[in-house]
């Protein structure tokens, strides 16, 4: 199992994760419901008047934390984007595939999606001895054909 597989299991058994945004330079971090394509890319949603969305409209960089239990964590930092059009309906169908209560939320007013392109991720073991660390930082640019491929793929 090469690193990227190794990191991409491990997301997928989380459904919810830390992400970090900043404002003014302070810090401010919110527990997301999120969803994952075969990229790591991430997909969340969030209210159109929050103050995630507020910060990533100034600075799209942000910062998350996924999985905190049994000493193994993964720390991502990555680009975020609001979706539209067909690539948002894409997306929702990964995110919707691994969190199908959060249909509930699709239709209120107000809900809108972004999707997290990755730049680095650290995967932590703190179970082994020594500690397993892995570390991806560079990542390839999603072509429209994959995109398109993403949505008959969930």
């Amino acid at each position: 199992m090469d690193n990227k597989e190794l990191i991409l299991n491990f997301i997928r058994k989380h459904k919810l994760c830390v992400l970090a945004t900043q404002c003014k330079g302070m810090p401010q971090a919110a527990v997301v419901e999120f969803g994952e394509n075969e990229s790591l890319e991430l997909i969340f949603d969030t209210f159109s008047n929050s103050r995630k969305v507020r910060n990533i409209r100034r600075n799209p960089n942000v910062a998350l934390v996924i999985g905190w239990d049994e000493n193994i964590t993964v720390q991502y930092e990555g680009k975020a984007t609001k979706l539209n059009g067909k690539e948002l309906e894409l997306y929702k169908k990964v995110y919707f595939a691994k969190n199908p209560e959060a249909k509930k939320w699709d239709k209120q007013k107000g809900v809108i999606y972004f999707k997290v392109e990755p730049r680095w991720i650290r995967y932590s073991n703190l179970n082994s001895r020594p500690w397993k660390v892995l570390e991806i930082n560079e990542f390839k640019q999603q072509d429209k054909a994959h995109v398109q491929k993403l949505g008959k793929a969930y």
